[in-house]
């Protein structure tokens, strides 16, 4: 590990040209209530947090050429192109949101902006390294695919590593000098890319956050995490696994470097796809080996204000079958236990101890012992999108999002499916500012009024109090009264004030472009001594509606709700007991992605055949009769049929995807961040 010599303080005179600086031309000052739409009792705006460009390594060996200016275009709204790409340079696909976004944050992976520099330039110094040949020749029109397979291996995998051997690739020179320089460039340009896409005007149409993403992930069990940045006043370099191997070491940099360096800087970290850790995100060990200490979960309480819980990669809210589980957790849960199984299609039990739910309740027990609760976390959504396609989340308009799924670079674009049917479109995250501008958004973040979404722009309100009016959801004014009388999501209850339990307003509006609202849940977790138990209860709506869609037409089908409100107290509370709750609210049922292109599509599975689908799966080539048919996609009823499902493991391969089966309809939802209970000291 290389500890940086370069200056602490970065403020980035180079990402202001845009808007000046110097004597004669002062900076912008973004100034809090500068816009025009600003609103003291906050308003909703959707965001993706999680995009990668052509900066990222394994978006760029998956043939993604779209730039970080791509990104903010596509962000508001404009067509980009997509892989794969003819041999003249013309793109075969393009992309368009179905509605822009109101903020953005890239975040590319870091441990190779430096590499993909120095082997991109030929003026820069390890340009001819072995490396750096193999990988533009694996970068040629007419590669091999096992060529383009190792030399990603070979790189990628130096952030599967454990931490004590964590290195940048050999092409980077001594001491990782070449990547080291050539990465704070990148990081240069790419924090004056967001500043350039940054509305400063009063109309506010556009916020833009500079970021990266921390890729540790040892043995493949992915500890990822995206660096937020509230503005252009950021270190001087993206620290990454290479350079920090444990998550305490990026936090100590980034406290030193920018809450504490007294610039302006301020930033956070945001964990995602501790569905994908092995069990071992919320692991009570720090890097030391020992158990957590005060210290430390004070640290990640500060850092880490929020999570990610659903992504391109699955859900991390609950796994199917867990102690604390519910009958919905099996929402997009994918079955893969890392990166490395994901990457591979390779089945693998996912632990649920990497969900979620089972943090929250860990984290009750350690405030318990420590008096700070490591994972109070509030709750974000987004895509993981590796095609530069921030908030592309259609189902009906999916066209793969990369990563560890279904890259498309080669040539005929896909015939089916275009991503792994495991795999989704991910989500949304949004937040309850005052206004579209990079201090309402970060502070929002920071106090955890945020909510995340499956996809579809459900408008969830959460506030929790005491002495709430049962008719509040009458009241033109509820979120004044909700304000005054309590806490929003995200917050912390009062002390009880009298002896009866706690009450919650719960508001949600259909999405105009979306299904209607089928119910509103409040999920509970508390601790009775140290068993940790769960409950759901249905506060709103109907379970029960009939509502359903037509898996041949993907037409809906049955009555809902346009919008749903509830008053709810909490008939179990008891005072003594450590407890949260947070709102989820779900749509009818729609057609998954896989679905809606079977809707569209021609095959016949009499036609099917397991093993000629796998062939043809290695010569890179698809067709829909293979992956409609396929019993992952769960629309080949009799392809299963009479399939014992008790021992998985067991089975054939084709018949243990009978028993790893995607929903041909889902339920979209929305996720609150919860309010939070703590009995008296």
């Amino acid at each position: 590990m290389r500890r940086s010599s370069y200056p602490i303080f970065a403020v980035l005179c180079l990402a202001l040209a845009a808007v000046g600086c110097g004597k004669d031309d002062e900076p912008f000052v973004d100034e809090f209530g500068r816009c025009a739409d600003f609103d003291d009792l906050r308003q909703p705006y959707w965001g993706d947090t999680h995009i990668h460009t052509v900066l990222s390594f394994d978006a760029n060996m998956q043939g993604t050429r779209t730039t970080e200016e791509d990104a903010y275009a596509f962000a508001r709204g404009e067509t980009i192109p997509l892989q794969p790409y003819a041999e003249d340079g013309t793109p075969t696909r393009s992309a368009t949101i179905d509605r822009p976004l109101d903020f953005v944050m890239l975040s590319d992976h870091a441990e190779f902006l430096g590499t993909l520099a120095v082997c991109n330039d030929a003026e820069l110094p390890g340009y001819d390294a072995p490396q750096c040949v193999d990988y533009r020749a694996a970068m040629e029109f007419d590669a091999d695919p096992d060529d383009v397979t190792f030399i990603f291996v070979e790189i990628n995998g130096l952030t599967v590593f454990p931490p004590e051997e964590a290195h940048y690739a050999e092409l980077c020179g001594p001491g990782a000098t070449y990547c080291l320089d050539a990465g704070m460039d990148v990081w240069r340009e790419s924090v004056s890319k967001a500043e350039a896409a940054y509305d400063r005007s009063d109309s506010c149409q556009f916020t833009s956050f500079p970021g990266y993403e921390w890729s540790g992930g040892p043995a493949a069990k992915n500890l990822h995490r995206n660096v937020m940045f509230k503005n252009e006043n950021v270190t001087a370099l993206p620290y990454n696994y290479f350079d920090e191997p444990y998550a305490e070491g990026l936090w100590d940099r980034l406290r030193e470097e920018c809450i504490d360096a007294g610039n302006g800087c301020d930033v956070l970290t945001i964990p995602h796809n501790t569905n994908l850790s092995d069990g071992i995100y919320f692991e009570d060990k720090m890097a030391n080996g020992e158990p957590f200490t005060a210290e430390y979960v004070e640290a990640r309480n500060a850092m880490e204000p929020v999570i990610e819980i659903y992504q391109h990669k699955g859900a991390s809210e609950c796994l199917p079958g867990a102690a604390t589980a519910d009958e919905l957790c099996g929402f997009e849960a994918i079955p893969f236990s890392n990166l490395a199984t994901t990457n591979q299609e390779r089945i693998t039990p996912p632990d649920p101890k990497g969900f979620l739910r089972y943090a929250y309740g860990e984290g009750m027990k350690l405030e318990a012992s420590l008096g700070t609760n490591p994972f109070q976390y509030g709750i974000t959504a987004a895509t993981d999108s590796h095609i530069s396609a921030p908030g592309f989340v259609a189902e009906d308009d999916f066209k793969g999002h990369g990563g560890a799924g279904q890259p498309n670079r080669f040539l005929p674009p896909p015939a089916g499916f275009p991503d792994v049917e495991y795999l989704s479109p991910g989500g949304l995250t949004a937040v309850w500012a005052e206004e579209n501008a990079r201090e309402a958004i970060f502070s929002a973040i920071r106090r955890k009024e945020t909510f995340g979404t499956s996809g579809p722009r459900i408008v969830v309100r959460m506030f929790g109090g005491w002495e709430y009016a049962s008719d509040l959801c009458d009241a033109e004014d509820l979120a004044a009264q909700g304000d005054a009388g309590g806490v929003p999501m995200g917050g912390t209850l009062s002390q009880q004030p009298g002896s009866s339990g706690p009450l919650f307003v719960v508001s949600a509006k259909q999405d105009p472009m979306g299904a209607p609202l089928q119910r509103i849940q409040i999920v509970k977790g508390w601790l009775d001594g140290n068993d940790y138990e769960v409950a759901v209860f249905d506060i709103a709506g109907n379970p029960d509606n009939g509502a359903s869609v037509d898996l041949d037409t993907c037409e809906l089908q049955g009555e809902g709700a346009g919008d749903l409100c509830q008053v709810w107290q909490d008939p179990e509370f008891d005072p003594a007991q450590r407890a949260y709750y947070y709102a989820r609210v779900l749509e009818n049922p729609t057609c998954r992605w896989t679905t809606w292109q079977c809707s569209t599509a021609t095959y016949d599975c009499n036609d099917w055949d397991y093993d000629a689908c796998e062939a043809l799966k290695d010569d890179l080539k698809s067709n829909y009769t293979c992956d409609c048919c396929d019993p992952a996609a769960g629309l080949n009823e009799a392809a299963c049929a009479g399939v014992d499902c008790s021992d998985p493991g067991a089975l054939p391969e084709a018949e243990e995807r009978c028993c790893h089966q995607v929903e041909p309809s889902i339920q979209e939802r929305a996720w609150t961040s919860p309010i939070w209970y703590q009995p008296p000291t």
